[in-house]
Protein backbone atom coordinates (compact mmCIF):
# COMPACT_ATOMS: atom_id res chain seq x y z
CA UNK A 1 0.00 0.00 0.00
CA UNK A 2 0.98 3.63 -0.44
CA UNK A 3 0.57 5.63 2.72
CA UNK A 4 1.16 9.15 3.98
CA UNK A 5 1.93 10.41 7.46
CA UNK A 6 0.34 13.57 8.87
CA UNK A 7 2.19 14.49 12.06
CA UNK A 8 5.80 13.37 12.31
CA UNK A 9 5.91 12.63 16.03
CA UNK A 10 7.26 9.52 17.73
CA UNK A 11 4.33 7.27 16.78
CA UNK A 12 4.05 8.50 13.19
CA UNK A 13 7.76 8.11 12.60
CA UNK A 14 7.95 4.63 14.09
CA UNK A 15 4.87 3.44 12.15
CA UNK A 16 6.33 4.73 8.89
CA UNK A 17 9.65 2.97 9.46
CA UNK A 18 8.09 -0.38 10.36
CA UNK A 19 5.57 -0.28 7.50
CA UNK A 20 8.32 0.51 5.00
CA UNK A 21 10.27 -2.46 6.36
CA UNK A 22 7.14 -4.58 5.82
CA UNK A 23 7.11 -3.65 2.12
CA UNK A 24 4.72 -0.70 2.05
CA UNK A 25 5.61 2.70 0.58
CA UNK A 26 5.60 5.96 2.49
CA UNK A 27 4.90 8.50 -0.24
CA UNK A 28 5.39 11.54 1.98
CA UNK A 29 4.97 13.23 5.33
CA UNK A 30 3.24 16.45 6.35
CA UNK A 31 4.05 18.29 9.59
CA UNK A 32 3.99 21.86 10.83
CA UNK A 33 7.23 21.35 12.75
CA UNK A 34 10.54 21.59 10.93
CA UNK A 35 12.28 19.86 13.84
CA UNK A 36 9.89 16.92 13.64
CA UNK A 37 10.48 16.59 9.92
CA UNK A 38 14.25 16.75 10.36
CA UNK A 39 14.00 13.93 12.92
CA UNK A 40 11.71 11.96 10.59
CA UNK A 41 14.26 12.24 7.77
CA UNK A 42 16.91 10.62 9.96
CA UNK A 43 14.84 7.43 9.78
CA UNK A 44 13.20 7.71 6.36
CA UNK A 45 14.32 9.86 3.42
CA UNK A 46 10.77 10.87 2.62
CA UNK A 47 9.64 14.10 1.01
CA UNK A 48 7.64 16.72 2.91
CA UNK A 49 4.39 17.18 0.99
CA UNK A 50 1.35 19.47 1.29
CA UNK A 51 -1.90 17.81 2.32
CA UNK A 52 -3.25 18.03 -1.24
CA UNK A 53 -0.38 15.94 -2.59
CA UNK A 54 -0.75 13.32 0.14
CA UNK A 55 -4.47 13.00 -0.55
CA UNK A 56 -3.93 12.48 -4.26
CA UNK A 57 -1.22 9.82 -3.93
CA UNK A 58 -1.93 7.79 -0.78
CA UNK A 59 -4.16 4.76 -0.30
CA UNK A 60 -4.02 5.33 3.46
CA UNK A 61 -3.45 8.50 5.50
CA UNK A 62 -2.19 8.11 9.06
CA UNK A 63 -3.13 11.11 11.20
CA UNK A 64 -0.65 10.84 14.05
CA UNK A 65 -0.96 14.31 15.52
CA UNK A 66 -1.90 15.16 19.09
CA UNK A 67 -5.52 14.31 19.90
CA UNK A 68 -6.61 17.94 19.87
CA UNK A 69 -5.55 18.32 16.23
CA UNK A 70 -7.15 15.19 14.77
CA UNK A 71 -10.55 16.76 14.07
CA UNK A 72 -8.95 19.87 12.59
CA UNK A 73 -6.84 17.77 10.22
CA UNK A 74 -9.94 15.82 9.18
CA UNK A 75 -11.78 19.08 8.48
CA UNK A 76 -8.87 20.34 6.38
CA UNK A 77 -8.85 17.10 4.42
CA UNK A 78 -12.63 16.93 4.11
CA UNK A 79 -13.04 20.41 2.67
CA UNK A 80 -10.39 19.74 0.05
CA UNK A 81 -11.68 19.30 -3.49
CA UNK A 82 -9.16 16.52 -4.09
CA UNK A 83 -10.87 13.90 -1.88
CA UNK A 84 -9.83 10.42 -3.03
CA UNK A 85 -12.82 8.03 -2.85
CA UNK A 86 -12.10 4.80 -1.01
CA UNK A 87 -9.12 6.25 0.86
CA UNK A 88 -8.63 5.11 4.45
CA UNK A 89 -7.99 7.70 7.15
CA UNK A 90 -6.46 6.29 10.32
CA UNK A 91 -5.80 8.00 13.63
CA UNK A 92 -3.91 6.52 16.58
CA UNK A 93 -5.72 8.08 19.55
CA UNK A 94 -6.71 5.81 22.40
CA UNK A 95 -9.55 8.03 23.62
CA UNK A 96 -11.19 9.38 20.45
CA UNK A 97 -13.46 7.24 18.26
CA UNK A 98 -12.69 6.72 14.59
CA UNK A 99 -15.88 8.64 13.70
CA UNK A 100 -14.22 11.90 14.72
CA UNK A 101 -12.65 11.75 11.25
CA UNK A 102 -16.04 11.66 9.52
CA UNK A 103 -16.79 15.36 9.20
CA UNK A 104 -19.42 14.77 6.50
CA UNK A 105 -21.95 11.95 6.50
CA UNK A 106 -21.41 11.00 2.87
CA UNK A 107 -17.68 11.56 2.67
CA UNK A 108 -16.48 8.68 0.42
CA UNK A 109 -13.64 7.57 2.69
CA UNK A 110 -13.14 4.95 5.42
CA UNK A 111 -12.42 5.97 9.03
CA UNK A 112 -10.34 3.71 11.27
CA UNK A 113 -8.51 3.93 14.57
CA UNK A 114 -5.42 1.91 15.54
CA UNK A 115 -4.18 2.62 19.06
CA UNK A 116 -0.86 1.14 20.25
CA UNK A 117 -1.30 0.08 23.87
CA UNK A 118 2.19 1.15 24.85
CA UNK A 119 4.11 4.12 26.23
CA UNK A 120 6.76 5.38 23.79
CA UNK A 121 9.36 7.79 25.12
CA UNK A 122 11.40 8.07 21.91
CA UNK A 123 11.44 6.88 18.31
CA UNK A 124 14.14 4.32 19.11
CA UNK A 125 12.11 2.96 22.00
CA UNK A 126 8.97 2.82 19.85
CA UNK A 127 10.80 0.89 17.14
CA UNK A 128 11.92 -1.62 19.76
CA UNK A 129 8.56 -1.93 21.51
CA UNK A 130 6.21 -2.07 18.50
CA UNK A 131 6.88 -5.78 18.08
CA UNK A 132 4.56 -7.47 20.53
CA UNK A 133 2.57 -4.31 21.29
CA UNK A 134 -1.20 -4.82 21.55
CA UNK A 135 -3.43 -2.48 19.50
CA UNK A 136 -7.05 -1.45 20.02
CA UNK A 137 -8.90 -1.33 16.68
CA UNK A 138 -12.30 0.14 15.84
CA UNK A 139 -13.97 1.69 12.83
CA UNK A 140 -14.31 0.88 9.11
CA UNK A 141 -12.19 -1.77 7.44
CA UNK A 142 -11.11 -3.44 10.69
CA UNK A 143 -9.70 -6.38 8.75
CA UNK A 144 -7.34 -3.95 7.01
CA UNK A 145 -6.43 -2.48 10.39
CA UNK A 146 -5.63 -5.94 11.78
CA UNK A 147 -3.37 -6.59 8.80
CA UNK A 148 -1.52 -3.31 9.34
CA UNK A 149 -1.04 -4.12 13.03
CA UNK A 150 0.39 -7.53 12.15
CA UNK A 151 2.76 -5.89 9.64
CA UNK A 152 3.93 -3.69 12.52
CA UNK A 153 4.59 -6.81 14.59
CA UNK A 154 1.66 -6.01 16.87
CA UNK A 155 -1.37 -7.89 18.19
CA UNK A 156 -4.82 -6.55 17.17
CA UNK A 157 -7.92 -6.39 19.41
CA UNK A 158 -11.40 -5.20 18.43
CA UNK A 159 -12.83 -2.63 20.86
CA UNK A 160 -16.29 -1.04 21.07
CA UNK A 161 -16.22 2.49 19.70
CA UNK A 162 -18.97 3.65 22.09
CA UNK A 163 -16.93 2.39 25.09
CA UNK A 164 -13.56 3.57 23.91
CA UNK A 165 -13.14 6.07 26.72
CA UNK A 166 -13.31 3.16 29.19
CA UNK A 167 -10.67 1.31 27.19
CA UNK A 168 -8.47 4.40 27.42
CA UNK A 169 -9.19 4.77 31.13
CA UNK A 170 -8.04 1.18 31.62
CA UNK A 171 -4.80 1.97 29.82
CA UNK A 172 -4.29 5.06 32.01
CA UNK A 173 -4.81 3.00 35.17
CA UNK A 174 -2.35 0.32 34.04
CA UNK A 175 0.34 2.74 32.88
CA UNK A 176 0.02 6.19 34.45
CA UNK A 177 -1.39 5.03 37.77
CA UNK A 178 1.41 2.51 38.11
CA UNK A 179 3.70 5.52 38.40
CA UNK A 180 1.27 7.03 40.94
CA UNK A 181 1.34 3.81 43.00
CA UNK A 182 5.15 3.82 42.90
CA UNK A 183 5.07 7.43 44.13
CA UNK A 184 2.76 6.49 47.02
CA UNK A 185 5.02 3.59 47.99
CA UNK A 186 8.10 5.83 47.87
CA UNK A 187 6.31 8.35 50.10
CA UNK A 188 5.57 5.64 52.66
CA UNK A 189 9.17 4.37 52.50
CA UNK A 190 10.36 7.94 53.06
CA UNK A 191 8.16 8.13 56.17
CA UNK A 192 9.96 4.98 57.35
CA UNK A 193 13.36 6.62 56.92
CA UNK A 194 14.45 5.40 53.49
CA UNK A 195 15.69 8.13 51.15
CA UNK A 196 13.61 8.74 48.03
CA UNK A 197 16.20 7.49 45.51
CA UNK A 198 16.90 4.41 47.61
CA UNK A 199 13.17 3.81 48.05
CA UNK A 200 12.46 3.63 44.34
CA UNK A 201 15.45 1.43 43.57
CA UNK A 202 14.42 -0.99 46.31
CA UNK A 203 10.77 -1.07 45.23
CA UNK A 204 11.37 -1.67 41.52
CA UNK A 205 12.44 -5.33 41.91
CA UNK A 206 9.32 -5.94 43.99
CA UNK A 207 7.15 -4.35 41.29
CA UNK A 208 8.89 -6.39 38.58
CA UNK A 209 8.26 -9.52 40.60
CA UNK A 210 4.58 -8.65 40.84
CA UNK A 211 4.39 -8.06 37.08
CA UNK A 212 6.03 -11.45 36.57
CA UNK A 213 3.45 -13.04 38.85
CA UNK A 214 0.67 -11.35 36.88
CA UNK A 215 2.14 -12.68 33.65
CA UNK A 216 2.48 -16.21 35.01
CA UNK A 217 -0.53 -16.58 37.30
CA UNK A 218 -2.93 -13.83 36.20
CA UNK A 219 -5.65 -12.14 38.24
CA UNK A 220 -6.51 -12.78 41.06
CA UNK A 221 -3.84 -15.42 41.77
CA UNK A 222 -1.00 -12.88 41.58
CA UNK A 223 -2.38 -11.06 44.64
CA UNK A 224 -0.22 -11.62 47.72
CA UNK A 225 0.22 -9.87 51.06
CA UNK A 226 -1.87 -9.33 54.19
CA UNK A 227 -5.22 -8.79 52.48
CA UNK A 228 -4.83 -11.93 50.39
CA UNK A 229 -3.95 -13.82 53.58
CA UNK A 230 -6.78 -12.22 55.57
CA UNK A 231 -4.35 -10.74 58.08
CA UNK A 232 -6.56 -7.95 59.44
CA UNK A 233 -4.17 -7.16 62.29
CA UNK A 234 -1.44 -6.11 59.82
CA UNK A 235 -3.92 -3.99 57.87
CA UNK A 236 -5.03 -2.39 61.15
CA UNK A 237 -1.41 -1.44 61.83
CA UNK A 238 -1.10 0.12 58.38
CA UNK A 239 -4.17 2.25 58.93
CA UNK A 240 -3.17 3.28 62.46
CA UNK A 241 0.13 4.68 61.17
CA UNK A 242 -0.90 5.87 57.72
CA UNK A 243 -0.28 9.57 56.91
CA UNK A 244 -3.64 11.32 56.82
CA UNK A 245 -3.29 12.37 53.17
CA UNK A 246 -2.86 8.73 52.08
CA UNK A 247 -5.42 7.06 54.35
CA UNK A 248 -8.44 7.17 52.04
CA UNK A 249 -6.38 6.15 49.03
CA UNK A 250 -5.15 3.09 50.93
CA UNK A 251 -8.70 2.22 51.99
CA UNK A 252 -10.13 2.45 48.47
CA UNK A 253 -7.34 0.28 47.07
CA UNK A 254 -7.71 -2.10 50.01
CA UNK A 255 -11.41 -2.59 49.32
CA UNK A 256 -10.62 -3.59 45.73
CA UNK A 257 -7.83 -5.88 46.99
CA UNK A 258 -10.33 -7.52 49.33
CA UNK A 259 -12.60 -8.26 46.38
CA UNK A 260 -9.67 -9.86 44.55
CA UNK A 261 -8.72 -11.78 47.68
CA UNK A 262 -12.23 -13.22 47.92
CA UNK A 263 -12.07 -14.30 44.28
CA UNK A 264 -8.64 -15.87 44.77
CA UNK A 265 -9.78 -17.89 47.77
CA UNK A 266 -12.96 -18.98 45.96
CA UNK A 267 -10.89 -20.28 43.04
CA UNK A 268 -8.81 -22.27 45.50
CA UNK A 269 -11.89 -23.65 47.23
CA UNK A 270 -11.55 -21.55 50.39
CA UNK A 271 -13.02 -18.37 51.83
CA UNK A 272 -12.31 -15.79 54.52
CA UNK A 273 -13.91 -16.54 57.86
CA UNK A 274 -16.97 -14.38 58.45
CA UNK A 275 -15.15 -12.62 61.29
CA UNK A 276 -12.12 -11.80 59.12
CA UNK A 277 -14.29 -10.66 56.21
CA UNK A 278 -16.36 -8.38 58.42
CA UNK A 279 -13.28 -6.95 60.14
CA UNK A 280 -11.54 -6.14 56.85
CA UNK A 281 -14.69 -4.56 55.47
CA UNK A 282 -15.02 -2.45 58.61
CA UNK A 283 -11.41 -1.30 58.23
CA UNK A 284 -11.90 -0.30 54.60
CA UNK A 285 -15.62 0.52 54.69
CA UNK A 286 -17.98 -0.62 51.96
CA UNK A 287 -17.43 2.74 50.26
CA UNK A 288 -13.70 2.65 50.97
CA UNK A 289 -13.75 5.93 52.94
CA UNK A 290 -13.74 5.05 56.61
CA UNK A 291 -12.09 7.75 58.70
CA UNK A 292 -9.63 6.78 61.42
CA UNK A 293 -11.96 8.10 64.16
CA UNK A 294 -14.83 5.93 62.90
CA UNK A 295 -13.01 2.63 63.44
Amino acid sequence: MKFGIIGAGIVGTALAVRLEEAGHECIGVHTRSRLSYERFKRYLKTEHLPLEALVLEADILFITTQDGMIRTIAENLGTNEFIKPGQVWIHCSGSLPSDILRIKERLPIYCLSLHPLQAFASVEEALTLLTGTHFGIEGDREELGAGIVKDLGGIPHHILAEKKTLYHAGAVVASNYLVVLASLAVELFSEAGIATDEALSSLLPLMRGTLYNLEQAGIPQALTGPIARGDAQVVQGHLDNMPANLLKIYQVLGLKALELGENKKAQQGFSYSQETSNLLKSLFGESGVVDRDER
